[in-house]
């Protein structure tokens, strides 16, 4: 009788899961509360420091969420075998979907820089940078930060060539390598910022400057923690050579960080240090 009811096929119907929907009311109070902030309107009444307590609120909902939606993923493919190959294909193509909108998110921030650099306004004296703008040397700290970012791709890649032949040692210790390159690059970015002579709202060239540079910081910052959570797992004993794909996902992930990164140092750093373009 119980093989009437065996499962026939190698997709994985999940079970009803309340992640989602917790998942977007953190969101939207998240939306709510930061509307609120930007308005200045307090969500207590009478007490003017409450702006941003909706929006905390929302962020807590919304990491809860992620942490217990992921971790049904983790039991559900490590230790329940649901992830079967077509599974895992479908994941590859969910993965592949999320990094091209990721990529289209950059586009926005390029599109806005270009628009700028190449059409100078008047209002700006019709030169790019403005005249008022000290830009940073891209043979210093950019520099060394992508010097970093080209080590963390290559220490991942390793990782992932020492998982595939059963070297967990190695997987393990290039991971934390890159974990630490990740950390590394954001601590070079905070010190560029902190000395940056420029500030976020002074005019186009800083507000485009540091919301491409800022976005894809932090980028670096969520890429760094998902290494993070694939060094625990795999000390954990996670992860076999033929089935990978939560560690396979962040690598993917942290490649495209760094392709990011190699057009904002040619087309930002470069580009757009003290050329004078009218």
């Amino acid at each position: 009788m119980s093989d009437s009811h065996a499962q026939k096929h190698d997709y994985h119907l999940v079970d009803p899961s309340p992640w989602p929907i917790v998942g977007s009311v953190g969101a939207f109070l998240m939306a709510l509360g930061a509307m609120m902030y930007m308005h200045e309107i307090p969500v207590i009444p009478g007490i003017e420091g409450s702006y941003s307590v909706l929006f905390y609120v929302g962020v807590i909902i919304v990491l809860y969420a992620a942490y217990s939606w992921w971790g049904d993923v983790i039991k559900e493919g490590e230790f329940d075998g649901h992830h079967s190959a077509i599974v895992q294909l479908g994941l590859r193509y969910g993965m592949f979907l999320f990094i091209i909108s990721e990529v289209m998110f950059f586009v926005a921030w390029f599109w806005a820089y270009f628009n700028a650099s190449l059409f100078p306004v008047e209002a700006i004296g019709s030169v790019w940078p403005p005249e008022d703008i000290q830009t940073l040397d891209p043979w210093h700290l950019p520099f060394v930060n992508t010097v970093i970012l080209l080590t963390s791709g290559a220490t991942v890649t390793w990782a992932h060539h020492a998982l595939q032949h059963g070297d967990r040692k190695t997987f393990i210790n290039m991971l934390l390598f890159t974990i630490l390159l990740g950390a590394s690059f954001t601590g070079v970015q905070a010190y560029e910022y902190y000395h940056a002579t420029f500030a976020f709202d002074e005019n186009i060239y800083s507000s485009t400057f540091y919301m491409a540079t800022g976005f894809h910081g932090a980028h670096v910052l969520i890429g760094t923690i998902f290494l993070t959570v694939c060094l625990f797992r795999g000390m954990k004993g996670h992860f076999k050579p033929d089935h990978h794909f939560g560690f396979e996902a962040a690598a993917w992930y942290w490649h495209f960080v760094d392709v990011v990164w190699l057009f904002l140092f040619v087309s930002i750093y470069v580009g757009g240090a003290g050329s004078g373009v009218h």
